[in-house]
């Protein structure tokens, strides 16, 4: 198997996992903890703006090869076996299809800019 077919199959596997996290989520038997790791998680995967810019090489890939996947592992973890079971079997029934929306990438970049202004008051850059 050659590194291309390799990275598309992990890249869906990956995909996958996050429309578990969707439904586990959405389950009202889903854990507070469990629910703001899968928060973090989708929030950071679906994120147009990565803690280590793309644009660096090596670098740049190196947050979405290691941070996500860390991610999805720890929210996968927190949840209970009947919450995963209940999700996995509602994934492969009912795929997720997401709609490209501004107001969604617009709450996004609010969310990372204001998390930037709170880090630049709180240690007094500006």
């Amino acid at each position: 198997m050659n590194l291309r077919t390799n990275l598309k199959k992990k890249a869906a596997n990956v995909k996958s996992k996050l429309t578990v996290l969707y439904y586990a989520y959405r389950n009202p038997k889903t854990s507070w903890m469990a629910k703001g790791a899968i928060l973090l998680a989708l929030g950071y995967a679906l994120s147009p703006i990565d803690l280590i810019p793309d644009f660096i090489p090596f670098f740049g890939y190196l947050d979405d090869l290691l941070i996500v996947p860390l991610l999805i592992t720890l929210s996968i973890a927190l949840l209970s076996p009947e919450v995963l079971r209940e999700s996995e079997e509602r994934a492969a029934s009912e795929p997720l299809v997401l709609k490209k929306k501004w107001f969604f990438a617009i709450g996004i970049v609010s969310i990372w800019l204001l998390l930037i202004l709170i880090l630049f008051r709180v240690f007094r850059i500006v």
